[in-house]
């Protein structure tokens, strides 16, 4: 073992060991971290590309049949992504929808060792060797890390763009003017992945103002940036809706809209989560690492600063939208730490700092691996595998009426067909789904049934079985154990049994 370590570490430079080991990571979750994280990253995505793959438009796009469709206000370009991807494996023979995530997941973890390159080359340039491995080791090891590098949510997607963007500024501002227009062509990119990333965008534009860069350079940077966008964006969008940036003003006018429709008006919330997700009390000594280099490093705090400030004032808060500027409080933080702890450590309590240093070690070990291998919404996704695979099946119908109105959206990915689903509510009665199913052609009518939820099973099935008779139990799809933690630290996480039943 020694000697394989001692091969290792001679036949590869600090970077390329954190890459390799920061892959063999990943690749855990790319196998075993199945489903999905949040609503966006598959319903957005992933569902919204295969449907188009497979000639089902959705709501989103317009038809032949309604032309007068308007633009819901998402990027187009990521999905696009997905969309020629898709394409590609249904012309090469690959249908399987779990493999197609496993490497849709690979893909994913292979773009987040750029996080880990580009934070530790900024950490080098910024600091030294020493605190630039400690960089890539957070970025590495960190226990949500692996977790949201195979996942596909926008906001953590567009971090290695601005990172790349970051460190081109950094590292070659003063030596020419294609630096400028390659980190605007980056920018570009991220915010094509993630609209809010223009606030990051903003913050570094407001540091170079600052670092008093050549109006000339910050000018071509602008116009690179919106090269990208006009492309990925505005002529996208012309040929779709006939006018450029329909989706991003869209999207806009959208959040205006229903700012307080979604999340929490919690003005602290982001702070909560980034004490919590980065494990006390080193969370607390990087965000004061990160106040503390904010000369030094400007470029990462005031995109930082701006990002927080915005999304702190706005209504709209949701937990995934920290994720973007994450990294970046790693980052800035650490060498901010290293530069704290080398002009005071005479002052600290050395045990004390040793305590400190293995309870944050011992929690990072302790979760990391849970997440890792973690399903996420496994009784979502099962569910519907498990439908596809029934030969006799002609459809099937959602109970969720412990809900007043919207049911819990069944992962139709995964079930591989996109007929409009009935779905049972309070207010959607059982009686209005007899009466749905007897409009129906025979052959249309659904002939299985899942439950969400283990509340009221017996009554649910009892009322439904008086409506249709011939209701017999099929399986139960448990969640899995991240699932039912969520749901026990937050019971607005939807994560709960799945009870499937047949009509025969």
């Amino acid at each position: 073992m020694k000697s394989l370590i001692t091969w290792f570490k001679t036949k590869y430079t600090p970077l390329q060991q954190l890459l390799w080991i920061g892959f063999f990571i990943r690749a855990f979750a790319v196998v075993f971290s199945k489903g999905f994280g949040w609503h966006d990253d598959h319903f957005l995505i992933i569902e919204s590309s295969q449907s188009w793959v497979d000639g089902y438009f959705n709501f989103w796009l317009p038809t032949d049949e309604n032309p007068e469709r308007q633009p819901e206000g998402h990027a187009l370009f990521y999905i696009g992504l997905h969309f020629y991807f898709f394409k590609f494996l249904k012309l090469i023979g690959i249908l399987d929808p779990h493999f197609k995530m496993l490497l849709v997941r690979l893909i994913h973890a292979l773009w987040s060792l750029l996080i880990i390159k580009y934070g530790y080359k900024i950490a080098e340039h910024y600091s030294n060797k020493k605190t630039a491995w400690y960089v890539g080791i957070l970025l590495t090891f960190y226990w949500f890390m692996p977790f949201m590098s195979v996942r596909n949510l926008v906001e953590f997607v567009c971090v290695p763009p601005l990172l790349i963007a970051i460190y081109k500024l950094a590292i070659e501002q003063k030596a020419y003017w294609k630096t400028f227009v390659v980190a605007g062509l980056w920018l570009g990119i991220a915010f094509s992945i993630r609209f809010q990333s223009v606030f990051v965008t903003a913050g570094i534009g407001i540091a170079l103002l600052i670092y008093k860069t050549a109006f000339k350079n910050i000018l071509l940077m602008t116009v690179a940036f919106f090269a990208v966008v006009f492309t990925t964006q505005g002529l996208v969008d012309f040929i779709i809706w006939k006018r450029p940036f329909a989706e991003f003003i869209a999207y806009v006018e959208y959040n205006i809209n229903n700012a307080s429709i979604y999340g929490t008006d919690n003005w602290h919330m982001y702070f909560d989560l980034i004490f919590g997700l980065l494990i006390p009390p080193l969370s607390f000594v990087l965000f004061g690492g990160y106040f503390y280099s904010w000369k030094k490093l400007g470029l990462i705090f005031w995109p930082v600063l701006l990002y927080l400030a915005f999304h702190t004032y706005f209504p709209n808060k949701q937990e995934r939208f920290v994720m973007t500027v994450l990294p970046l409080i790693i980052i800035s933080g650490t060498i901010g730490m290293f530069a704290i702890y080398e002009k005071y450590k005479h002052k600290f309590n050395q045990k004390l700092f040793r305590f400190c240093k293995v309870f944050v070690i011992s929690i990072n070990l302790i979760l990391l691996p849970i997440l890792t291998l973690s399903y996420s919404k496994r009784h979502r996704v099962e569910a519907m595998s498990y439908l596809r695979t029934k030969t006799d099946i002609k459809g099937f119908m959602i109970e969720d009426s412990n809900k007043e109105n919207d049911i819990l959206l069944p992962a139709l990915y995964y079930y591989g067909k996109w007929s409009p689903i009935c779905g049972i509510t309070k207010n959607y009665t059982a009686d209005s789904a007899m009466y749905y199913c007897k409009q129906l052609p025979l052959n249309e009518v659904p002939n299985y049934v899942v439950f969400w939820q283990a509340e009221n099973i017996k009554s649910r099935v009892d009322s439904l079985q008086k409506r249709f008779p011939t209701l017999t139990y099929e399986a139960t799809i448990e969640p899995s154990l991240i699932d039912k933690t969520l749901y026990w630290l937050n019971p607005l996480n939807d994560n709960q049994t799945a009870f499937i039943y047949k009509i025969n």
